[in-house]
């Protein structure tokens, strides 16, 4: 039986086993997928000793995307460009290195009927989430991308990856009208939570108000910290990313075996708790 697995630290929590597990069961493919923790120092040994043991395939959770886009042996060309690796494939005797967090994201926003072609996007943080959703965002041509970043170089040198649609800002004095704000830092998630009115949340309630709002961060309930900000703030549709993690395992579960699962249905059971 092939083995797969997510390797993360922390990876406890992970939903990643129960969704290919469902996969496999929906399309009679027969494999098994577990957890593997590993040191924050560990990544590259335990990705070593993952595959001399027969590992067919990994998905890489935080913080290990980074280093896992320069441990395969190979980043195709959207990993490559955004310096990160969600799934690592073995074949032929190499580990490939592919990212489908962007395909995942735009997969999931498409499933719901929000739009991105024509429409300005505002991206609150310039880390890994981010850089791993940009060119699939940028490839459906919005009108206009804005990255919002507690410290602006690093907002403005992701922004000059991506031409002229694509811009930067730092968040203080953030400013504006956005059809789509995406939250991608984890920081904005603690500074919400620990202020539950917004008012020391990463940007101004007023910039979310009639704007649909969607948080790369996920619980099974939709109720993230930054959703429930976005809600208080009036905004006109809200999400959290269980989709995007379906969408995106799917996409990397296609990569490994071939044949792509169905979704939704899986979302709405993981949704309400009674997936397998």
């Amino acid at each position: 039986m092939d083995l797969y697995a997510v390797v993360g630290n922390p990876v406890k929590h992970s939903l990643s086993p129960e969704i290919h597990q469902a996969f496999a069961a929906e399309t009679g493919e027969r494999l098994r997928y577990d957890k593997l923790f590993a040191p924050v120092d560990g990544f590259a040994a335990a990705a070593d000793e993952f595959f001399a043991h027969g590992g067919r395939g990994l998905n890489v959770t935080l913080p290990f995307k980074g280093e896992a886009c320069r441990w395969v042996t190979q980043a195709q060309p959207a990993a490559a460009r955004c310096g990160a690796v969600n799934t690592i494939a073995l074949e032929g005797g190499k580990t490939l290195g592919f990212n489908t967090d962007g395909i995942g994201l735009v997969r999931d926003l498409e499933a719901q009927a929000v739009r991105i072609t024509g429409r300005s996007l505002l991206l609150i943080g310039a880390g890994g989430a981010v850089s791993g959703i940009l060119d699939a965002l940028v490839e459906a041509d919005p009108a206009a991308v804005l990255i919002a970043n507690r410290t602006f170089a690093k907002a403005e040198a992701l922004a000059e990856r991506h031409g002229a649609m694509v811009s930067a800002s730092s968040l203080e004095g953030l400013d504006g009208r956005f059809d789509l704000i995406i939250n991608g830092t984890s920081v904005g998630v603690s500074d919400i939570s620990a202020d539950p009115d917004g008012e020391a949340g990463l940007i101004s309630p007023r910039l979310a108000a009639g704007a649909q709002c969607y948080d790369l961060f996920y619980s099974r309930d939709g109720q993230t910290p930054f959703c429930r900000w976005a809600k208080r703030a009036g905004a006109a549709w809200v999400s959290d990313g269980l989709g995007m993690l379906v969408e995106q395992a799917a996409a990397a579960f296609a990569i490994w075996r071939g044949r792509a699962p169905s979704t939704r249905d899986l979302l709405r059971s993981l949704r309400s708790g009674t997936a397998a």
